[in-house]
């Protein structure tokens, strides 16, 4: 999958070249110029780009994967399911609000509430899931974090479906479908109930994860 992201930024960059000597456009520039006629080496070389753009744009459809995976922009808090160039699914999130919690105790120890970029594998998909809530979770409301295991255990908070991708991190619903679309998360990606059910039904145990 770090191919795949490579072979992305290098067709991108590319096409962009080719597009820029096709229409005779500098990069970035900052006022129009008057720009030479091409000459026999700027055609060669407008070629080379050409072949080189096709070749990587061969390699970048063998990188796609075959089954669908799971796209998800952090920025605009878009969650995607794509079968290669289609796309299959497109819902509204919430991620990772990327604020910090000092743990008691462990000085100069933080939580920073991100949702981790990178490539990931979804590892299990549970229905009904039960949230175990971590320390941060009695931390916040002020409580102290309980001894007995059974007293985090909270029931009907994620949603019909959870899809764990390592480290404790879901793709999982929410009660707080107002805050969709927005950076409020302790890490975990949110959706409401139809988009949750059609990421379930879509994605099996290995369906890659692309987060950034």
């Amino acid at each position: 999958m770090g191919r795949l992201l490579l072979a992305v930024s290098a067709v991108a960059l590319l096409l962009f070249l080719v597009v820029s000597a096709l229409t005779g456009q500098q990069v970035a520039p900052e006022r129009p110029v008057a720009l030479p006629q091409p000459s026999v080496s700027d055609e060669a070389g407008l070629r080379i780009l050409q072949a080189r753009y096709k070749t990587l744009s061969k390699q970048l459809s063998q990188q796609m994967p075959r089954e669908p995976y799971i796209l998800v922009d952090t920025a605009r808090n878009r969650l995607y399911v794509k079968h290669q160039d289609e796309v299959v699914l497109n819902a509204i999130a919430s991620t990772g609000s990327g604020t910090i919690l000092d743990k008691p105790g462990e000085r100069n120890s933080q939580w920073i509430f991100d949702t981790p970029r990178g490539e990931f594998l979804v590892k299990t998909k549970l229905t009904n899931p039960t949230w175990i809530k971590p320390d941060w979770a009695f931390i916040e409301e002020g409580l102290a974090v309980p001894q007995n295991a059974a007293e985090r255990a909270e029931q009907g908070v994620l949603g019909d479906y959870a899809l764990g991708f390592g480290k404790g991190y879901f793709i999982h619903g929410t009660l707080y479908t107002r805050l969709l679309g927005k950076n409020v998360t302790h890490g975990c990606i949110r959706l409401n109930d139809s988009d949750l059910k059609g990421v379930y039904k879509l994605a099996r145990v290995g369906t890659p994860i692309m987060i950034f």
